[in-house]
């Protein structure tokens, strides 16, 4: 799980880590490849951004189809269980130009998991989804997991960092600041809570201590 406050750089080591925007310095590998002006990498991740921008004009069933074609997916190779449980079936009529803002969250969550990625990379996946869609997107983030799968989620939400989350990483002001599991966090400052624990445990760092890594 990756927090910090608005601006300081979630979004930006997402897009990083797609080769969207290029690191001014270090280095990334995925999968043991470095990031490149190659993009072949990418086939194993399955991306859910914040907000999901698609071609307005497509039906969402074209929509799906125009991604299995780039994804060179085969008939029955394709994980239709997010699919069948957001009830993406009703919208595959409706162009996309005429979703809800919702609405665009369920396809986008959809096609972020349906190639069966090994890593998923999720940006804020439940905003703007409604209490029961955001429950069952998190319980297939849970079975990913379990299947083998390494999830990188961004969230604001506390109570899904401490759910989801092995390991928390906290970025400020474009530096990450520490990298520690959520057990960590809670029993250092002896509140249950992750939203309660973790402004104590931020409040009594050194303003230049990195920890955890």
């Amino acid at each position: 799980m990756v927090i910090g406050p608005n601006g300081s750089g979630k979004t930006t080591l997402i897009k990083c880590l797609l080769g969207l925007v290029r690191a001014t310095e270090g280095a990334i590998t995925v999968n043991g490849t470095a990031v490149s002006s190659d993009p072949a990498y990418r086939a194993a991740i399955g991306y859910m951004p914040q907000l999901a921008e698609f071609p307005k004009e497509l039906t969402v069933e074209q929509l799906l189809r125009m991604m299995n074609d780039i994804r060179g997916a085969r008939t029955g190779s394709t994980d239709e269980r997010l699919f069948a449980e957001l009830g993406v079936e009703s919208l595959l009529d409706k162009r996309v130009s005429a979703l809800s803002g919702g609405m665009r969250q369920k396809v986008s969550a959809v096609l972020a998991f349906r190639y069966r990625p090994n890593i998923l990379v999720l940006d804020e996946p439940t905003a703007g989804l409604d209490p029961v869609s955001a429950g069952r997107l998190l319980d297939a983030v849970l079975r990913a997991r379990r299947e083998g799968a390494t999830v990188l989620i961004t969230s604001h939400i506390m109570e899904e960092v401490q759910r989801l989350g092995d390991r928390v990483a906290y970025l400020q002001d474009g530096r990450l600041r520490f990298t520690l599991a959520p057990e960590t966090i809670t029993s250092a400052t002896g509140e249950s809570a992750l939203s309660q624990a973790l402004p104590k445990y931020i409040s009594q760092l050194a303003p230049h201590d990195v920890e955890g890594l």
